[in-house]
């Protein structure tokens, strides 16, 4: 939207000279002294956190229109209206006013604004500069083997950037991260060409997604891209995803506010919804067109047969065979059910296993939770199945068998379970393994497939912290050129895989192995 306290021209002038030293998007507070989420105010150049920290920047903004604030003033200005204080974001320079309670994408008629942006930007690269000076001095002083590396830092870890939390988002960063390191997939997006959705007189100029907009002007598919592009470039420790939380606002209603939200809920909705854009179908109306691997995704988030691939089922997408006997006459039915990831429940036998250390008892293993999975089992009298010979809903057995493997194995753990009055979380450490998950004694025709094709690495683990999923936190940690790293929100720091497998899993990604002939396949 366009805030009318610009276009007056009135008092958008902050003193440059004021503004603390160092990188903006590492400024503190002047309140709390906060480094997370700075905002600037363009009216008096103070700094101040966010919202969804302590809130400070809003409160200066109250403060400002209190008559109390300023005891000199008269009657007749304290009847006036209140001022529009505009201020700009230090690490992605948008700019918000707090009167409006909205984005503001246009300017003073001098261009104050962009003079700041100008200013800030420039004051960050200087910043980046001078840090990426000393990190080279201090590995110039330094063997390339030596702890520097194992020590949250090092220089390996110049190259991550970090997802700032825009209130409750570790969802959203842990998932994010998670892709972003599984390079077939990242590599189609970034290589994507750039969307430009300006028009009229926001053209030639950035554009700042506000809540004002209609849904036509936004593009989960663009926004994802630019998330991509910003990570693992090192030109800033942390990114700030605030235009892609947007569009998620706009269409994905259930993730709207600033709850703590289900991570593993979160890559469904957003996988279906980039797969629904990249077919080019907003109503989610299925394509004529079949594809070769004969997988697509339906607009109530379930696979299909027949449809319009794209990237997220090329890679993603599997199918199951789902075999159900009557006990009564002996009719087997089969149906194909595609899927882009496969929910494990955690055996109850293993259910009090909390830790990997824990003497008494088994290890739950990974093994463990697909074999419950493919296992034969009969189903409870709430599952009765409606047997077409018998024509009445009979005792019957099902039993699941992988028919087509995907590209990249997304193993989802149950973790969560309702109980009659609350949703508790299963603690259990289940092993699992960081390379030669071996899938080919879970397909339904083992013979057909190579050596090797069944064979799957460890890319990703999104880790669930604390006891509930409205509560607790979440953090990722992902594999990137030989080397796993720890992402927490803002924080990336280096690790080592004794940490990685110690881990207690809520998803796993893994990747296939590829075989020497299959290197140069493409989507």
């Amino acid at each position: 939207m366009e805030c009318p306290h610009l276009n007056s021209s009135v008092c958008i002038a902050p003193d440059s000279s004021r503004f603390p030293s160092g990188s903006p998007s590492s400024w503190c507070c002047s309140v709390c002294r906060s480094n997370k989420s700075p905002w600037v105010c363009l009216t008096c150049s103070s700094v101040h956190c966010g919202r969804y920290v302590n809130g400070h920047a809003k409160k200066h903004f109250e403060d400002t229109q209190s008559p109390a604030s300023n005891h000199k003033k008269s009657e007749k200005n304290e009847k006036e209206k209140p001022q529009h204080a505009v201020c700009m974001d230090c690490s992605s320079y948008s700019t918000y006013c707090y009167r409006c309670d909205d984005f503001v994408v246009n300017d003073t008629k001098l261009g104050m604004v962009q003079k700041v942006r100008e200013h800030l930007q420039n004051l960050e690269n200087s910043a980046f500069a001078v840090d990426r000076h000393r990190k080279r001095k201090l590995l110039e002083s330094s063997s390339l083997n030596s702890k520097l590396l194992k020590d949250n830092g090092g220089a390996s870890a110049l190259c991550a950037t970090g997802l700032r939390n825009l209130g409750n988002t570790c969802f959203m960063n842990a998932i994010l991260q998670s892709l972003s390191n599984i390079q077939q997939f990242c590599c189609y997006f970034k290589e994507l060409p750039a969307v430009e959705l300006r028009s009229g007189k926001t053209a030639g100029r950035r554009m700042y997604h506000t809540r004002s907009q209609g849904d036509t002007s936004v593009s989960l598919v663009e926004e994802f891209r630019k998330t991509l592009c910003s990570l693992w470039q090192g030109s800033q420790t942390a990114f700030s995803p605030e235009s892609l939380f947007y569009v998620i606002w706009k269409i994905m209603p259930n993730f709207r506010g600033y709850q703590q939200q289900d991570a593993h809920e979160f890559m469904r909705y957003l996988l279906d919804h980039l797969h629904l854009e990249l077919q080019g179908d907003c109503n989610g109306v299925s394509r004529s067109t079949i594809p070769p691997d004969g997988v697509m995704l339906s607009a109530g988030g379930k696979c299909c047969i027949n449809g319009t691939s794209t990237v997220v089922t090329a890679i993603f997408g599997g199918v199951l065979q789902n075999e159900v006997n009557c006990l009564i006459c002996g009719t087997e039915s089969r149906k194909f059910d595609p899927f882009l990831d496969l929910s494990l429940d955690i055996p109850s036998q293993f259910r009090n296993k909390r830790t990997k250390n824990q003497e008494s008892g088994l290890i739950c293993t990974l093994r463990d939770c697909l074999r419950s999975f493919t296992d034969l089992e009969e189903l409870d009298e709430t599952e009765l199945y409606m047997c077409h010979k018998c024509k009445k809903r009979q005792k019957s057995t099902k039993k699941f068998w992988i028919q087509k493997l995907p590209k990249v194995l997304c193993l989802h753990l149950k973790r969560f379970h309702w109980t009659a009055y609350l949703r508790n979380k299963v603690d259990t450490y289940v092993e699992f393994p960081l390379r030669g998950l071996d899938m080919k004694c879970y397909l339904l025709e083992p013979e057909n497939s190579g050596p090797e094709s069944c064979l799957y690495d460890l890319a990703a683990v999104v880790v669930h912290h604390g006891s509930g999923v409205g509560s607790g936190h979440y953090t990722a940690y992902a594999t990137h050129e030989g080397r796993w790293f720890h992402f927490n929100d803002s924080t990336v720091t280096l690790t080592d895989e004794d940490t990685v497998v110690k881990a207690k899993a809520y998803i796993l990604f893994y990747v296939e192995r590829q075989t020497k002939s299959g290197t140069d396949a493409k989507l």
